[in-house]
C-alpha cells in the first residue's frame, strides 16, 4: 500500500552535500568582518554592558565559579524576583576569561566578539553549502557578515550571547546532517553530539534550543525529501493501518522521537532553573504585554513585519525599542494591520510553495524560513511576554535565513542571460552599502551618550532614550544639561516614575533641595496606594520603590525630619517585605538617630534576605562598634572577608579594630590586612599610617619611620602622619630630626596645637631656644586662649626669662582656668617664694661657669608631651592627662646655695621619676588614641 509514496519520497531524497570551505573563503570572510568591525574595538562598555560587565561580580576571580550556575546573565541570583531569568552561564564564563586576561579593558571584549562573529560566518558558510552551490553560499555568508542589523550583537559586548550561541547552534545542525547512514540507517554518535551542542547553545542563550526544530525540518524535508503530498499519504496510511511502514520511515520516526524527548528534557531543566517563574517586567518595558485585547494581539502581530522590515531595510536602527517607540495598534482599522496581513500572506505563499513543490529550490526556501521563524519564536511575544518590544540583536540568527533566501533569489536572477550583470551590480552595491552602514553604526556604540543620541535621531517618543542621554550627561557631572533631558522624558511619558526620580536626583545634585523633593513627591504620587494587608510584589517594580529611598535620603539631611525619613523606609518595606535596600538604608538612619539596637535588627533582617552580601556583614560590624562590642564587630568583619576577601573597608577597619584591641597576638593579622589594603589602595595614605602605628606598638621604630614617610609621600601634609613621625623622633632622642617635620606640619596646619606644644617643648628643653618656644606658646593662645598647657608653658618661658612678676601673673591666670590642677598651685607657690626672696635679698645671682648657682630653669624637665597618635579632639578630662613640659620645683623659699645642693642632690632621682611618668603617660595617651578615628 505504501509503495507508491515510498518510491516517490525516495526519488526526491537528495544526497547530503559535502560542506567544504577553502582557506581563501575563510580569509575573505575574516577580512570582511575585520574591515566592518575593527572600529568597534575603540568602543567602551555601554547600555546593557554596564550591568553585564562592570557591575557583575561573577566576572571577578574572587567570586566562586559556582555562582555562574546560580545567577542570571546579570549576576542576580535566579531565585530573586528581580532576576530576568536569563540563564547563560557559558557566556558569562567567556566574560570571566576576558576579565582574567584584561580585566575591564573594553577593547579585548570587543575583539573577542569580532573573532566570534568571524567564526559564525565561516560555520554559516558550511551550513549554506548544504543547500546552495559554492558561489551562492559565499554570497549568503558575505551578506550575513556585513549586515548592519548585527552591530548590536557584535559591537555591543552583551551580544556575545547571540554570537556564542550561534556557534553551537550551527555546529549542532552540521553534526545532525551526519546522522543519516547507508540505507537511511541511524548513526547515533552525531545525534548525541547534536544534543550536547544544543545544550551548550542553550547555556549561551535560550533560543539555542530552537535548532532542534530546524533539525526536524531538515530531517523531514531535506534528508528524507518529503513533500506535503507525501506526508499526507503517510498519515493516511498509518491511520488506516494499511500494511507496515517501511524501515526507513521507522528509522526517521525514531530519530525524531529521540530529538523530541531530548528537547523536552532540556525544557524541563530550563524550567527548573528559573524555578517555574517567568521574569517580571513593567509596562514601560513592553507596553503591549499589559494591554487589553485586541490591542495586545494586534500589536504583537504587527511586530513581525516590523522585524522583517529591519532585515530588509536596516537604515534606521535604534538601541532601545521599549516604551513609546512602537505605538500600540489599538484598532482593527489601524493601517499598520495591512503590513501584518501582507507579511502573513507572503510567509504563507512561501510555505505553500516549498511544501507542495519537490526539488532543491523548495528545500532552500523552507530551510530559510525555518531559520527566520523558529529562532525568533522565543522573542516574538506571541507565546509569552519578553522584556522588550523589538531587539535588533535577537535577529542575529533569523538573519541567517534571510541571507540564505536573498542569496537563493540572487542565484535565480544571476542565472538569467539578461539580468546576470544587473544581479552582480546590485549585489556589489548592497555589500558596499551594508558595509558602510555597519562601520558608521559601530561609532554609535563608542559611548553611552553617542549611542542614546543616535537612538533619539530615530525615535523621539521613547522616554527611556531621553532618560539614558540624561544618565550619560549625569555621569560626566553635566547636571544642568542632564536635567533638560530628564524633564523631556517626563513630558514624553508623564507617568514614568523613573523619569521623575531622575529629575529629583539631578535637582539634588544641583543643590536644589526643594525642587528635588517636589519631583520625588510627584514620583511617589504615581505609585499604587498602600492598602493594609495588600501585597504589591507583582505590581511594583523594585527600582520604582527607590523613590521612597531617595526621598528619605533627601529629607534625612534635616535633623528635624529623621522620623519622617524613617516612616518612608517603613512604607517601602510594607510594600515589599523583601526590599533589602530599604532595610540597609533604615539601618544607617537608625544609627544616626542613636538607636543601634533597632539598626542591628534592620541589618539582621537584610542579612536574612541576602547572606552572601559582604557589605551587609560589614554594616552590621559597624553597628556592633556603636554598641561597644568589638569582639562581635570583629566577627562580622571576618564574615564579610570570608565572602569577599578583597572587601577594602572590612580589611581596613578590622585591622584597625585589631590594632585598637591592644592584643599583641592580633598584630600580625592586622598588619597582613593593612598590607592587603595598601596593595589595593596604594594612594590611600591611611593604610601606610596605620602600618606605621602598628610598628610603633611593636617598638619597631625604623619600620614605623619608613611607613610614616611613605604615608606623607602619598599625601603631603598628612597631619596625623607628620605629627606622629615627629613624636617618634622625639621619643627616640632624635629631636633634631623632629624639628623639620614639625615645621612642615605647621606649614600645612598652622593651628595644630599639639604640634606647637611639641615644637615648643623641643625648642625650650633641648635646643634652649627660649624665643622660639615663646612664639609657639603665644601662637597656641592666639588660637585657643583657654589652652591650659600652652598658657602654663608660656608662664615657664617668663620664668626662664627671669620675669617673675609676669610669670606670677600668668600662673594666676592659668590657675583661674584650671583651679583643681595641683601642679599649677605648686608652681605658683614657687614663683611667689622667689619673688619674696628677691625682694628680701636683691636680685638672684646669675649662673656661673663653676655651677655654684643654678637658676631654677635648669632643673630637670618633666616629661615631654607625647601626644595622641591621631589628631582628633580629645574628650573632657583628657587634655591635661600629662603634666606640662617644664616643671617648676616644689621647694619654697630656698637660699641660692641650698637650691643648688638640693637640685644636685635630687637630680638623678627626679630624672628617673620623670622618665617613669613619661612612659606611663605615653601608654595612657596611646590607649586614648585607640578609641579615636584615624584621620
Amino acid at each position: 500500500g505504501g509503495g507508491k509514496w515510498s518510491s516517490a519520497a525516495a526519488g526526491h531524497r537528495q544526497p547530503v552535500r559535502m560542506a567544504e570551505v577553502s582557506w581563501k573563503e575563510v580569509l575573505l570572510l575574516t577580512t570582511v568582518v575585520v574591515m566592518c568591525y575593527w572600529n568597534s574595538t575603540s568602543c567602551g562598555f555601554v547600555f546593557d554592558d554596564v550591568s553585564a560587565i562592570l557591575d557583575n561580580k561573577d566576572l571577578h576571580p574572587s567570586s566562586s565559579l559556582k555562582n555562574l550556575f546560580h545567577n542570571d546573565f546579570w549576576g542576580t541570583p535566579m531565585s530573586e524576583e528581580r532576576s530576568h531569568k536569563s540563564y547563560r552561564p557559558l557566556t558569562v564564563l567567556t566574560f570571566r576569561l576576558n576579565y582574567l586576561f584584561s580585566e575591564l579593558n573594553s577593547a579585548y571584549y570587543h575583539l573577542s566578539n569580532l573573532v566570534l562573529h568571524a567564526t559564525v560566518c565561516v560555520i554559516y558558510l558550511k551550513v549554506c553549502q548544504l543547500f546552495l552551490d559554492r558561489k551562492s553560499s559565499l554570497v549568503a555568508s558575505l551578506l550575513f557578515a556585513v549586515h548592519p542589523i548585527h552591530t548590536e550583537a557584535v559591537t555591543g559586548v552583551v551580544g556575545r550571547a547571540e554570537l556564542l550561541s550561534s556557534v553551537f547552534f550551527l555546529a549542532a545542525l552540521l553534526a545532525y546532517t551526519k546522522s543519516k547512514g547507508p540505507n537511511n540507517s541511524i548513526v547515533w554518535t552525531p545525534i548525541v553530539v547534536t544534543i550536547t551542542l544544543v545544550a551548550a547553545a542553550t547555556l549561551c542563550k535560550e533560543q539555542g534550543i530552537t535548532v532542534i526544530g530546524i533539525c526536524f525540518v531538515y530531517e523531514i524535508f531535506v534528508a528524507q525529501g518529503f513533500t506535503l503530498h507525501i506526508l499526507r499519504e503517510i498519515v493516511v496510511h498509518m491511520v488506516q493501518g494499511k500494511g507496515y511502514l517501511p524501515s526507513w520511515v521507522l528509522q526517521t520516526l525514531i530519530k525524531l522521537i529521540f530529538l523530541m524527548l531530548s528537547t523536552l528534557l532540556l525544557v524541563i531543566v530550563r524550567v527548573q532553573v528559573i524555578q517555574s517563574q517567568l521574569p517580571v517586567f513593567t509596562r514601560f518595558d513592553n507596553p503591549a504585554a499589559v494591554s487589553p485585547s485586541p490591542s495586545r494581539q494586534l500589536t504583537f502581530n504587527y511586530l513581525l513585519p516590523l522585524n522583517g522590515w529591519l532585515l530588509l531595510n536596516p537604515s534606521e536602527l535604534c538601541c532601545d525599542w521599549t516604551m513609546g517607540t512602537v505605538p500600540l495598534v489599538e484598532s482593527i482599522l489601524d493601517v499598520r494591520n495591512l503590513a501584518t496581513l501582507a507579511f502573513y500572506v507572503l510567509v504563507a505563499l512561501l510555505i505553500n510553495y516549498s511544501l507542495r513543490n519537490p526539488g532543491e529550490s523548495s528545500q532552500v526556501v523552507l530551510m530559510a524560513l525555518s531559520f527566520m521563524v523558529l529562532p525568533f519564536i522565543p522573542a516574538s511575544n506571541l507565546f509569552f511576554p519578553v522584556g522588550f518590544v523589538v531587539a535588533e540583536r535577537v535577529l542575529y540568527v533569523p538573519s541567517m535565513g534571510f541571507c540564505l533566501l536573498v542569496a537563493h533569489g540572487w542565484k535565480k536572477i544571476a542565472g538569467t542571460r539578461y539580468l546576470k550583470k544587473l544581479a552582480w551590480i546590485g549585489l556589489t552595491i548592497l555589500l558596499i552599502a551594508h558595509t558602510s552602514k555597519t562601520i558608521y553604526r559601530n561609532w554609535d556604540w563608542e559611548s553611552e551618550y553617542t549611542l542614546f543620541m543616535s537612538g533619539l535621531k530615530v525615535n523621539k517618543n521613547n522616554a527611556k532614550l531621553w532618560n539614558n542621554v540624561g544618565h550619560a550627561l549625569e555621569n560626566e557631572h553635566n547636571y544642568g544639561k542632564a536635567l533638560k533631558y530628564f524633564i523631556q522624558a517626563t513630558r514624553v511619558q508623564p507617568d514614568d516614575i523613573g523619569a521623575h526620580m531622575n529629575v529629583g536626583r539631578t535637582y539634588k545634585n544641583l543643590n536644589k533641595t526643594k525642587e528635588a523633593e517636589d519631583a520625588y513627591m510627584l514620583a511617589k504620587s504615581l505609585m499604587p496606594q498602600i492598602i493594609p494587608g495588600k501585597k504589591y510584589a507583582a505590581r511594583v517594580a523594585p527600582n520604582h520603590l527607590n523613590v521612597y529611598i531617595n526621598l528619605a535620603n533627601l529629607i534625612r539631611g534635616n535633623e528635624s525630619r529623621l522620623e519622617e525619613a524613617d516612616q518612608l523606609y517603613r512604607q517601602a518595606i510594607s510594600m515589599r517585605p523583601d526590599f533589602k535596600q530599604a532595610y540597609i538604608n533604615r539601618g544607617e538612619l537608625l544609627l544616626k538617630m542613636d538607636r543601634p539596637l533597632e539598626a542591628r535588627d534592620a541589618y539582621t533582617r537584610a542579612l536574612e534576605l541576602d547572606r552572601t552580601n559582604a557589605d551587609l556583614w560589614y554594616n552590621l560590624a559597624i553597628v556592633y562598634i556603636e554598641l561597644k562590642d568589638p569582639s562581635e564587630a570583629l566577627k562580622h568583619f571576618n564574615q564579610a572577608l570570608e565572602i569577599s576577601s578583597t572587601h577594602k573597608l572590612a580589611l581596613f577597619n578590622s585591622g584597625l579594630l585589631m590594632q585598637e584591641s591592644g592584643e599583641a597576638s592580633l598584630r600580625p593579622e592586622a598588619k597582613r590586612r593593612f598590607l592587603s589594603y595598601v596593595e589595593m589602595e596604594p594612594q590611600d595614605a591611611n593604610g601606610y599610617f596605620n602600618l606605621g602605628m602598628l610598628a610603633m606598638d611593636n617598638k619597631r621604630n625604623v619600620e614605623a619611620e619608613a611607613w610614616m614617610k611613605k604615608s606623607i609621600e602619598v599625601q603631603p601634609g598628612f597631619r596625623s602622619a607628620l605629627f606622629n613621625l615627629a613624636l617618634l623622633y622625639s621619643q627616640t632622642g632624635m629631636e633634631l630630626e623632629a624639628l623639620p617635620v614639625l615645621t612642615e606640619l605647621l606649614h600645612h596646619h598652622p593651628e595644630h596645637i599639639k604640634g606647637l606644644i611639641l615644637k615648643g617643648d623641643i625648642l625650650m628643653n633641648r635646643m634652649k631656644d627660649i624665643k622660639g618656644a615663646k612664639w609657639c606658646f603665644e601662637r597656641i593662645l592666639e588660637i585657643d586662649p583657654t589652652n591650659i598647657q600652652g598658657k602654663h608653658n608660656l608662664c615657664v618661658v617668663y620664668f626662664e626669662e627671669k620675669d617673675l612678676a609676669k610669670a606670677e601673673l600668668c600662673l594666676s591666670e592659668t590657675l583661674a582656668l584650671a583651679p583643681d590642677e595641683e601642679y599649677i598651685h605648686r608652681h605658683l607657690s614657687i614663683v611667689r617664694s622667689k619673688l619674696a626672696a628677691q625682694s628680701n635679698s636683691g636680685p638672684l645671682p646669675q649662673p656661673t661657669s663653676n655651677g655654684q648657682t643654678s637658676p631654677l630653669g635648669q632643673e630637670p624637665p618633666t616629661k615631654n608631651m607625647k601626644g595622641h597618635h591621631s589628631e582628633q579632639k580629645k574628650g573632657p578630662g583628657t587634655a591635661d592627662a600629662t603634666e606640662p613640659h617644664t616643671e617648676l620645683t616644689s621647694d619654697s623659699k630656698p637660699s641660692p646655695n641650698e637650691l643648688h645642693k638640693r637640685t644636685k642632690k635630687k637630680s638623678n632621682k627626679e630624672i628617673k621619676e620623670i622618665e617613669k611618668k613619661r612612659a606611663a603617660a605615653l601608654k595612657r595617651l596611646e590607649e586614648i588614641e585607640r578609641i579615636l578615628n584615624v584621620e
